[in-house]
């Protein structure tokens, strides 16, 4: 669980998690069932603030069969390293 101290949003929680996990290239992607779990967040609400990573460009989805699957782009790797420094 997050700290209470120390306040993220929604969408930098779940790119630190992708991160983390090591979903940093397309044949290591998640699927939304596997981030909510990661995350206990809801499906509907990791969806939606993944839609936002994506826009801001932190975020990539791939395809596996019937599956949409997301990893975090060079410029979301950039942004996780930037809060730790």
């Amino acid at each position: 669980m997050r700290d209470r101290v120390t306040q993220i949003t929604d969408e930098i929680y779940l790119l630190c998690i992708l991160h983390n996990v090591g979903a940093i290239y397309p044949e290591r992607a998640l699927s939304i069932e596997e981030i909510s779990c990661l995350a206990s967040m809801e499906k509907q609400k990791v969806e939606e603030n993944l839609n936002r990573l994506i826009e801001k460009g932190y975020a990539e989805t791939k395809t596996s069969g019937e599956t949409k699957k997301y990893f975090v782009t060079i410029n979301g790797m950039r942004k996780v390293l930037s809060i730790y420094s």
